[in-house]
């Protein structure tokens, strides 16, 4: 039994069994000779809202043979109430397994611990682990090793999916250039805590010229929205398009981990000529995260 809680404290090795695994899931869809969920039934607790998410880890679980319980925010209320650890001693005794999608990453980590149960990270303020295997799988799928090339981060650098990619970062050994505004780059903090070779700058221009992928998140992450209007005027600029893929390598990828708003941190154009990067990188969160199940259980 294994818990997938934050690339922070995920393995190389793991990640590598996780990305293998995923190409052969892939391949069978449809046709898997095993299905290591049969018998079970997994709890998806999410204390936020989400549609690929949500929809990725239910049909996931079924296609490996589980059975799949959703619970909402009005239906259970994590670190409201009931304490934590009693919930999860509570669901650890009914059900096998748990993905969880919430604020604090404390909260995951605590039910894992009680609960003596598989348990992912579907997403907290931390971290975003299963988008951003998804996002080096489909790159992998599509480029070969990520291992020396360059990945620019446009946009908030101090959300749970620039996290992410800075502590993916040291242990998969590429390069990551984040482009921000003073006031949303990464803690000083956490990258010392990660490592490699990240570097953190305001200039959009320098962090695109020669990458080799250019990626982008909402600027206004859940749980934000009362900053909307501040976030929207110190972000503006700060945009995937045309001119900014012109400095990219040529061939570049472009990806969105979605849901995007177009206009604002990439335009129409843009997406839509990377559409087919960006969709079926929407699609590998499933192929992963039946990777990722397997791998918890075995």
């Amino acid at each position: 039994m294994k818990s997938l809680l934050k690339i922070e404290s995920l393995s190389l090795a793991d990640m590598q069994k996780i990305m293998a695994a995923t190409v052969k899931i892939k391949q069978s869809r449809g046709r898997h000779k095993t299905q290591p969920l049969a018998g079970q039934t997994w709890a998806l607790m999410f204390s936020k809202s989400s549609t690929r998410t949500r929809v990725s880890f239910e049909v996931g679980i079924r296609e490996l043979g589980g059975d799949v319980m959703f619970l909402s925010a009005n239906d259970i209320q994590l670190g409201r109430g009931e304490p934590i650890k009693d919930t999860a001693r509570v669901l650890g005794r009914m059900v096998h397994g748990a993905v969880i999608r919430t604020f604090a990453q404390s909260d995951v980590e605590e039910f894992a611990h009680y609960s003596g149960i598989p348990t992912i990270n579907a997403l907290t303020d931390d971290e975003h682990p299963c988008q951003i295997l998804a996002d080096i799988f489909t790159f992998q799928e599509k480029r070969g090793s990520i291992r020396g090339q360059t990945v620019a981060f446009i946009g908030d650098g101090a959300c749970n999916v620039a996290n992410s990619w800075i502590f993916a970062a040291a242990k998969f050994g590429f390069e990551l250039r984040i482009a921000s505004p003073k006031q949303f780059q990464p803690p000083k903090e956490i990258l010392k805590r990660a490592g490699g070779n990240v570097s953190v700058s305001a200039d959009l221009k320098a962090t695109a010229k020669g990458a080799d992928l250019l990626y982008t998140d909402v600027w206004i992450s859940m749980g934000k929205e009362a900053e909307a209007k501040e976030r929207i005027k110190i972000m503006t600029g700060y945009q995937i398009n045309a001119a900014l893929v012109k400095l990219a390598k040529p061939g570049a990828l472009v990806m969105h981990c979605l849901p995007a708003y177009r206009g604002k941190e990439i335009d129409d154009a843009t997406l839509e000529a990377h559409a087919d990067t960006i969709f079926e990188e929407a699609e590998n969160r499933l192929h992963v995260q039946k990777a990722i199940l397997n791998w918890a259980v075995s």
